[in-house]
This record gives structure tokens, sequence and C-alpha cells, in this order.
């Protein structure tokens, strides 16, 4: 019976393990109170396993008051001992709360000030201005310190920021260069026109550095530069052949010798223009070369205000002298391929030239030899006068055959001109002068022509076709050879004399001259061109030619 009860009790008594586990089972529910409730001191109690300790302290010493106060009540009296050991067990008591509201505010309310703002930098969020907690207690000196901490980590992320946006900024406009450059390196291949080529670019430029106005030149073999385009205050592109009627008015005519035309103050002719004049004050130009292989073949001139962009933009210097490399390498090409071009033309011209000579020279001198000897053969016998003068009109026929022979091989060995049209027409009205007595004039109206080598040669070639058909037949003392410019992309080219002239078509009494102006037609039904012939009994011969630029 006793064992029985004994098992029984013992059954009936929890083990180590299930007190263990219910004590692991109430901590973890008092620390998610503490949680819910948002106490913060108390879960640094909790955390540095300091709660239990206070609480079963402060237990303990309000279980001994209410002890000291059931004793006195029940013995009726109150002894020097019981007084005493009350006072000890009430001033333990509020000591300890004195203690805990001490430690609240000194140590835990810092504690938990500090933890707050640790975990705010850890993750990375900036911190406040304000001082995360009161400069006083045990961690005042802390205080300060995490005070100081704050705030350079607040001026490290902002600074962070800055730089985040400025290095954003600068691989956008990177990538954007390199955008550029691609398109740049596409171009030169794709592009057949160069001056359209260079304006294009001269807008990107200006876009690129917000200049106000652009302009863009070319460097000429003759060391001469041509102004290509600009872009005006407006916005507005304006090519070469609408900025040439400067030349031709009153300022033009006046700046082109270099004279001073002006030296006042530019602000009056600010106001008479209507326009801002800028000084250098205020806008700087920036120029950007296009060079190849050491030589400067062209340049940009961008004008921006001031600071410009030379002072912490050297990135920006670098992709505009970049793409100006590029685009000098274009320029060469353009150079190299119409030189190619003109070469290949000059020696088909040699090579037909040497052909004429060996074969129908050669044909027209072994002709002259003979009708000579027939010649000599009549006079030494007795023959008709008519005989003699057929023989003589024969030898003056082939005389005039192998000269007019001689003079288009000549002219097929004689080179276009490496400057171009404008060029070659004024040496060929030169030596025509020097070769005749009639007396010739070139006027061009504009700098240069933008026609192709093909088209440049067919026109010298009619105007040296008509200037032949002058020295032969017109009888004339002045010829005038005129270029002009009639809009972007067509010419007119004029010859005219004051010769004897002709009525209705072109005269057909001899042959070679027939083919002549067939060969005219047809040099310029070649380059899509139109060519008219005037002419009045008396009043000269006008040849005019018009030809669109095929670029």
């Amino acid at each position: 019976m006793q064992a029985e009860q004994k098992t029984t009790s013992n059954e009936s008594l929890p083990g180590p393990g299930a007190v263990s586990g219910s004590l692991h089972r109430w901590l973890t529910w008092l620390e998610s109170f503490i949680d819910r409730k948002h106490w913060p001191s108390l879960r640094i109690l909790f955390t540095g396993n300091l709660l239990l300790p206070i609480l079963f302290l402060g237990l303990s010493l309000t279980v001994s008051l209410g002890a000291v106060l059931f004793l006195i009540g029940e013995t009726g009296g109150r002894s020097s001992v019981q007084v005493v050991l009350l006072l000890g067990v009430a001033f333990a008591l509020f000591s300890l709360v004195l203690v805990l509201i001490r430690l609240r505010s000194q140590l835990l309310r810092p504690l938990s000030s500090l933890e707050q703002t640790v975990n705010q930098v850890c993750q990375g969020e900036p911190v406040s201005s304000k001082k995360p907690f009161e400069p006083s207690g045990v961690l005042s000196g802390m205080a300060r310190d995490i005070d100081s901490l704050s705030e350079e980590l607040t001026d490290i992320y902002e600074d962070m920021e800055v730089r985040v946006a400025r290095q954003t900024l600068r691989l956008a406009q990177k990538t954007t260069n390199l955008q550029v450059l691609y398109d740049v390196a596409a171009g030169i291949n794709q592009s057949e026109n160069l001056d359209e080529l260079l304006l294009e670019y001269m807008g990107v430029f200006k876009r690129m550095v917000n200049a106000r106005s652009a302009t863009v030149h070319l460097v000429l073999p003759d060391d001469k530069v041509r102004q290509v385009g600009c872009i005006d205050l407006d916005g507005r592109l304006y090519n070469e052949q609408e900025l040439l009627p400067i030349k031709l008015c009153q300022c033009g005519i006046t700046l082109s010798p270099g004279d001073i035309l002006c030296n006042q103050n530019p602000r009056l002719c600010a106001h008479r223009n209507g326009r801002r004049m800028f000084s250098a004050d205020e806008v700087e130009r920036v120029s950007v070369p296009m060079w190849y292989h050491g030589d400067v073949l062209g340049f940009y001139h961008l004008y921006v205000d001031r600071p410009g962009i030379y002072d912490g933009r050297e990135d920006v210097l670098d992709i505009l002298n970049t793409i100006g490399s590029h685009l000098g390498m274009a320029v060469a090409k353009q150079r190299s391929d119409s030189e190619a071009r003109r070469l290949s033309i000059v020696e088909e011209r040699t090579s037909l030239a040497h052909e004429l000579h060996d074969s129908l020279a050669q044909t027209l001198a072994s002709l002259r030899f003979q009708v000579r000897m027939l010649e000599e053969t009549l006079q030494n016998e007795s023959v008709s006068l008519t005989a003699e003068q057929e023989a003589k009109r024969i030898h003056n026929g082939l005389d005039e055959a192998h000269d007019e022979l001689r003079e288009l091989i000549n002219s097929f060995r004689a080179p276009m001109d490496q400057r171009g049209l404008i060029p070659a027409l004024g040496k060929l009205v030169e030596r025509f002068n020097q070769e005749t007595s009639i007396h010739a004039f070139f006027q061009p109206d504009c700098l240069k022509t933008d026609l192709d080598t093909t088209q440049e040669m067919q026109a010298l070639r009619i105007v040296q076709e008509s200037l032949a058909n002058i020295r032969k037949h017109a009888n004339a003392h002045t010829v005038r050879v005129l270029l002009r410019c009639r809009s972007p992309g067509q010419y007119l080219i004029l010859v005219e004399d004051d010769g004897v002239g002709f009525e209705g078509a072109a005269p057909k009494g001899n042959p070679g001259e027939h083919i002549g102006l067939s060969i005219m037609e047809e040099r310029a039904r070649r380059v899509d061109g139109e060519l008219s012939i005037e002419s009045e009994p008396g009043e000269g011969t006008r040849v005019e030619l018009v030809i669109r630029s095929a670029k």
C-alpha cells in the first residue's frame, strides 16, 4: 500500500524536463509580449538576462515587506526590531524603485536609442540631423561620438548621391558620344556628298556643346579656305550657295581686298541690324580641326557661352577632336576618290591620244606626203588646171585635218586642272588669248562648283570646241566666257562672240564643223545638260550650256 502511494505521488510530480520546458515557454511568451508592447527598456533587460533577477529581487522585497507587516499585525505591537526591519525592507524596496528609474533614464533609454541608430545605419538609411538621444547619462560621450559619426555618414551619403548622379550623367554622355562616333564611322562609308555630311555634323556639334552658332570650313589644296555652311543664332542652316551673294554686295566688294569697312562700336551695328552683337567676354570660339596624317583639311567653329567647355570638360573636347579626325578621314577619302577618278580619265584620254597618234595621225601624214608627190608630178606634166586645183584642195584639206587631229591629241593629253572647273576654264581662256589675236575674258560668279569629275571634263570640252569654232570661222574681236551659279547645284556656262554669226541652223559647208557641233550636243546629253546655240548674221554667236550637279 505504501509502495502504491509512493508510486502515485512520484507520477503526480512534474519532472525536471517538464519544468524547464514550461519555463522556456513562459520566457518566450514574455519576450513576444514585450516586443508587442514596444517596451525597449524591458527588452534590453530581458536580452541581457537582467529582467528576471530584478523581478525576483523586487518580489522578494515585496514579500518581505508583507511578512513584516503581517508580524506586526499579529503581535499587536511594534517592537524596535520590527520597526527597524520594516524600515529596512521599505528602504530597500524604495532603493530598488529608484535604481530602476535611474537605470531606465540613464542607461536603458540611451541604449535603446543607440540600438535604433545603429540599426538605421546598418540598413543604409540616412540618419536624421537630430541627435539620436539626450547627451546625458553614462553614454553622453558616446552620444556625442555617435552624433558626429551620424553627421559624417550623412555627408558621405549626400556626397555619394552627387557622385552617382555625376557618374550616371557622364556614362550617358559617353554612351551618346560613342553613338555619335559610330554614326560618323558609318556616315564616312555611306555618304556620297561630303558637304551634306559636314553640314549634318555641324548640327551635331552645336547640340553637343549647346553652342549659339557654328560654321564649317574646308582647306582647299591651294591653301585657300572655303566656307561650306553655317548655322545662325536662330538655328537656320545656310550652305555655301546661300552665302555666296555677299560677294556681290557693297560690303562684300569692300571686304574682299581686306579694306576696313567700319571701325565703330559693334553696338551701332547691333542697333542698325536689329540683332545682338556678342563680345569676347560673353562668347568664346571652340575650334574642332579635321586632321588627317598631320594635315588640317578643315575645321569647325562653335560659338559657346562663357566659361565655355575648356574648363573641366576635357571629355567633351576629346570626343570633339576624335569626331574631327574621323571627318578628316572622310574629307581625305573624298579627295582621294576624286583624284582617282580624275587620273583614270586622264589615263584613258592619254591612251586614246596615243592610239590616234599611232594610227590616224600616221595615216594622214602618209596621205599628205603622197598628195605632195602627186602635186609635183602634175606640175612636171601637162595637165588641166582643174586637176591641179583639185590636188591643191585635197592637200589643204589634209593639212587642216592633220592640224585638227594634232589639236585634238593635245586636248586629250591636257589634264584637267586639279582645282576644278573654274581654274581650268581660266587657263583655257588665257591660252586662247595667247594663241589668237581675239580678246577673250572669263567671268565666274561662284568660287567653286560641286560638279563631279565627268561633268567638269565634258563642260570644259564643250567650251574648248566653242572657242575652236570661234577661232576658225567667227572673225570675232571679243569673246566672253561666263560661269553663273543659278541655284544650288545648277550652273550656266555661256560662250559668246561678236563675230559674223550665221542664220538658221549651224552651217554645214565643212563636214568636220558639223561633226564638232554634234559632238558638243552629245557631250551635253551625256551629263544630262541642255545645250543651245543662237546666232544672227553680223550679231555673233551665243552658246549656252545648263548643267546640274549629279552629287
